[in-house]
């Protein structure tokens, strides 16, 4: 989901929860309903089965995968986690080297302009 609403406002906190839930929510009844019939063709190959044997192959299949999703989202979130957390270390060394940068330019620049300014007033004198 982004950040911004269809009229380009930003999101408050509780609404980008909300809007991730809701996508959540519907990314699993997407993949439940692809489990589902993954199930029925599987038992469609089956003919031998019976109708009772079919439901419960159905049933096992789509437990199996609906618990599978969820290992798979969770390695997701969790690789995501660890990203952010990489990324934000990263950014805040690159902040900590820059502000040293800035401040170094800072005061050769501030040395500078009073050698110049020094050496002005001797040469005016």
């Amino acid at each position: 989901m982004t950040s911004a609403s269809r009229h380009g406002a930003p999101l408050d906190r509780q609404g980008r929860a909300l809007a991730n839930e809701v996508e959540g929510y519907l990314l699993l009844c997407a993949e439940q309903e692809r489990a589902q019939r993954e199930a029925e063709a599987l038992c469609a190959r089956l003919s031998w089965l019976t109708s009772g044997q079919a439901e419960d192959l159905a049933h096992h299949y789509t437990e199996l995968r609906r618990e599978l999703t969820r290992q798979i989202l969770q390695a997701t979130a969790d690789r995501a986690k660890r990203l952010r957390a990489e990324y934000e270390d990263r950014y805040a060394a690159l902040r900590r080297t820059l502000l040293r940068r800035y401040a170094a330019c800072a005061c050769l620049l501030f040395a500078g302009s009073a050698t110049i300014g020094a050496g002005a007033s001797v040469l005016v004198r």
